[in-house]
């Protein structure tokens, strides 16, 4: 199978403990497991130009990681998430606004990495949030050449049913937990069961696979035609932060590489469990990656 090229676009921050700060935000985390797993990924943001932004940079080009289309806005700062574990270690978290990720447009060299190199286009909502980088990702949409992949990731109250029903109806893959499909279920009048809803939610929107993720209690695929459940034994959690990106990382290589579901699922969850064995939603051991790259190489 040809080396298959995945882009993401939406927010990179700092995840600001009371303690420490790490590299986040939904998009780069997905896209920085991609990159280490494949070797290579596309990532569309922006930083603002202050410490925290040049800090970012700096740091990514020193590990290789390509920052040519991580933009430097000189008006807006760069994003910050302020985040207090709760004594299941569950992260609660509260986002700056007027961001830099907020105000994301496309030039000639992301136009032509959409057009040209890329094979899948990952986004969420939370860099929909505001109106102009909501309509540069949604000038992405309807390319017949590409596979979409949305976490939804509704925060707060950064969304709309309108947003979410144009996202549905875009993408290929869909990831999301009980408290997002729960409200889907209320938007779309969808039937209680979760199986029933999210068959519906297949069939009305035309989607190849949606994963459900239930914390603790594993996850549930569901293609038009088949469903599975896996759930791996969460021992010697630190953190859980990340784990939902780390999941979503998996089942978009899965879908990409035309994996029977019950492979996709457990390789998630096992990837997902590893992610919160670790401070902060990414790993600095890279040994965590081995059997990944092996498996998608």
């Amino acid at each position: 199978m040809k080396n298959l090229r995945v882009t993401a676009i939406g927010e990179i921050l700092y995840d600001v403990y009371p303690d420490r700060k790490r590299l986040g935000g939904a998009p780069f985390n997905f896209i920085y497991h991609i990159w280490k797993i494949l070797g290579k990924a596309n990532f569309i943001s922006s930083v603002g130009n202050d410490d925290n932004g040049k800090e970012m940079l700096s740091y990514l080009n020193s590990i290789g990681f390509n920052t040519n289309r991580i933009y430097i806005d000189k008006k807006y700062p760069t994003g910050t998430v302020q985040v207090k574990l709760s004594e299941d270690r569950t992260p609660q978290f509260t986002i700056s606004l007027e961001c830099s990720y907020d105000y994301l447009t496309l030039n000639d060299s992301t136009t032509n990495l959409i057009e040209k190199e890329t094979d899948l286009l990952y986004f969420g909502t939370l860099s929909t949030r505001s109106d102009i980088s909501r309509n540069t990702i949604q000038s992405l949409f309807g390319k017949p050449h590409l596979k979409y992949f949305c976490d939804l990731n509704l925060r707060h109250n950064f969304y709309t049913k309108e947003l979410i029903k144009q996202t549905l109806l875009t993408c290929n893959v869909l990831k999301i937990n009980q408290e997002e499909l729960d409200k889907l279920k209320q938007f779309f009048n969808l039937d209680q069961s979760n199986k029933s809803a999210i068959e519906q939610l297949t069939k009305e929107f035309d989607i190849d696979l949606i994963g459900l993720t239930l914390g603790e209690n594993g996850a549930e695929l569901y293609t038009k035609n088949e469903t599975n459940y896996y759930k791996t034994e969460f021992v010697n959690v630190v953190d859980t932060l990340g784990a939902g990106d780390a999941f979503a990382a998996i089942l978009c290589l899965g879908y990409l590489y035309k994996m029977l579901i019950g492979e996709i699922n457990k390789l998630a969850n096992e990837f997902a469990w590893e992610i919160c064995m670790v401070n902060g939603a990414l790993p600095k051991d890279d040994t965590i990656y081995e059997k990944y790259r092996i498996i998608f190489n």
